[in-house]
């Protein structure tokens, strides 16, 4: 395995301040940290897929408020998650990390083959890189731990028919600290 870790939209932008670890989304801060510091100690490249919208853009014609605004601090990954230089920051416009970005290009680039995702929102973001992942030939995991919705039982049911599914195992759902195990085991 050959692994990458992918953190969607956790941005200033889409977190209040201060951050106060009693909202879901919140509750997986110290979790993604610390997948993170593990991950790069293993230099498994860290990407940080970021929301960044124009101010009029069309997504926001839906009941979306206007967040994550290009050229605003909200397109920046939180401070909490301790970005480093070597860590890949990708501006998406759409629900998918891979819709119309370079992430594919960039992941064959570091000779990846598996994906771990986390982030927010389960629902759509996170669910929508998973998907475009499969889609493009990687094998994929949910880290269940590390993502989260604004409510604890659409995280969980969103994550309950990808345990089992029918294209089980090239999309998994598993913990950061198991698919860490996993990913270490095959590194040399």
């Amino acid at each position: 395995m050959r692994p990458a870790i992918i953190i969607v939209d956790m941005l200033d932008g889409n977190y209040g301040k201060p951050l106060g670890k009693e909202k879901e989304e919140e509750k997986i801060v110290p979790v993604v940290r610390d997948l993170l510091k593990r991950a790069r100690g293993q230099n498994i490249p860290v990407i940080f897929a970021c929301d960044s919208f124009l101010e009029q853009d069309f997504i926001f014609r839906g009941r979306m408020k206007p967040h994550a605004i290009r050229g605003t601090s909200g397109t920046r990954p939180l401070k909490e998650l301790e970005v480093e230089d070597s860590d890949i920051i990708l501006d998406k416009r759409r629900f998918s990390a891979f819709f119309k970005t370079d992430l594919d290009q960039t992941l064959r680039t570091f000779g990846v083959d598996t994906v771990a995702i986390g982030g927010i929102n389960t629902h759509f973001c996170v669910l929508a890189t998973a998907f475009d992942a499969v889609c493009n030939d990687f094998s994929t995991v949910i880290l269940e731990d590390a993502s989260a919705a604004f409510k604890r039982d659409i995280h969980v049911n969103c994550l309950a028919p990808y345990r089992n599914s029918a294209i089980y195992p090239i999309l998994r759902v598993m913990t950061s600290h198991d698919f860490m195990d996993e990913a270490g085991k095959d590194l040399p």
